[in-house]
């Protein structure tokens, strides 16, 4: 009787133990940019991605997970550093980098064995296409497809000749690749400084370049400026602007001002979309943060969810990588962009819309919606990966 008492004693004592170890949280890295003119990109989608979790009470998926986060400063080095200590930390799930040439230097360290990488935003062509890896997937979109979606809407708005402009560097590269990849007309390409801030000696050569249009792509602080020395040039009166949301998102529009009005925005989310999924998040997301949601915020929320939808079907073990990848590869949750699946590279397939800066019932400018440019839309990469 003694020997069985103490045999129920001791199941008891390891089913307690195991149900302890069962609840350990997941730990995500969180590495982004949240300083620096661009850092509010980092933060949208650090907010987005921290309201995911506290609506399911410090959970994604029905699993615990401690969201750790730093910033990379928009240092490819510090990105590094920061990946191969939360890697010798035991951290095996990563998001949260905001530009590709971190990116560049973060996906190796945070890919490597088991781990995992799910990128929120940047989504550089090299990994989408030859250089794609199993532990790679880009929630957010491939860099080249907002703006081959600009050079589609450029085509239907009649324009011929246009001046496209773009940082230096791989997303800016990728940028202006996209364009031209889609855009039937003539192009003049100039190339700016990763977070430049005067772009005076840019807008004299565009000046007397004389397009019909412009095509743009700086995110952050770099867009502000651009947006107003554009508007106090003058010259957003006679020469349209066809731009990515990365050039003109909400929290631009609302730094920008009246110069920003009549702006062509080319976006893979539609913030004025009725979908309950999308109409919840908004609202959840303005009553947490008091400010509107950017299309960071969008794509933070749903790759936290998309994690979820992946530690519920593997019950939170990472260690099955084979399990935990099918499980993201599934993307059984709802999007707040509408209907989304991965691409045979696991780069996200969605619709993408063409919305205009226009004043709202109130007055204040808003991106209205205007048409939908292509839906299901598959990157131009995804047939030169082997996955």
């Amino acid at each position: 009787m003694k020997k069985t008492l103490n045999l129920a004693l001791l199941g008891a004592a390891l089913a307690s133990s195991f149900n302890v170890l069962a609840q350990e949280p997941v730990r995500i890295g969180f590495i982004t940019t949240l300083s620096t003119p661009a850092g509010y990109l980092g933060e949208d989608a650090r907010d987005a991605f921290r309201l995911a979790i506290e609506q399911e009470g410090g959970k994604l998926g029905g699993v615990p997970v401690e969201l750790v986060v730093e910033d990379d400063g928009l240092q490819p080095a510090k990105g590094k550093q920061i990946v191969d200590r939360m890697s010798l930390d035991g951290i095996s799930l990563y998001t949260g980098v905001m530009f590709s040439n971190v990116l560049a230097a973060v996906v190796n360290g945070a890919t490597q064995g088991d781990r995992f990488y799910i990128s929120a935003n940047a989504g550089p062509s090299n990994l989408a296409g030859e250089q794609c890896k199993a532990n790679y997937f880009a929630a957010s979109y491939q860099n080249d497809v907002p703006h081959e979606m600009a050079g589609v809407a450029a085509n239907d708005l009649g324009y011929q000749k246009m001046v496209i402009l773009a940082p230096n560097y791989q997303a800016g590269r990728d940028a202006l690749a996209g364009f031209k990849r889609t855009f039937k007309g003539e192009v003049t390409e100039i190339y700016t400084k990763l977070n430049q801030l005067d772009f005076s000696v840019e807008l004299a050569r565009l000046r007397a370049l004389n397009p019909d249009a412009v095509f743009q792509f700086h995110p952050g602080g770099a867009g502000i400026n651009f947006a107003k020395q554009y508007g106090s040039s003058g010259l957003a009166k006679s020469i349209p602007m066809v731009v990515p949301v990365f050039s003109m998102d909400e929290r631009m529009l609302a730094a920008t001002g009246d110069v920003a009005e009549g702006v062509n925005v080319v976006s893979g989310w539609n913030p004025q979309s009725a979908s309950p999924a999308n109409q919840a998040f908004i609202q959840a997301f303005t009553a947490k943060y008091n400010r509107a949601p950017t299309m960071y915020a969008a794509q933070g929320y749903d790759t936290a969810r998309l994690i979820g939808s992946a530690l519920k079907a593997t019950h939170g073990d990472l260690k099955d990588a084979d399990a935990f990848r099918s499980a993201l590869r599934a993307a059984d949750f709802d999007s707040v962009r509408g209907d989304f699946r991965f691409g045979s590279n696991q780069h996200a397939v969605i619709d993408w819309h063409l919305l205009k800066v226009q004043p709202g019932a109130d007055g204040k400018l808003v991106e209205v919606p205007v048409k939908t440019i292509a839906t299901a839309q598959v990157d131009s990469y995804a047939a030169k990966c082997a996955l």
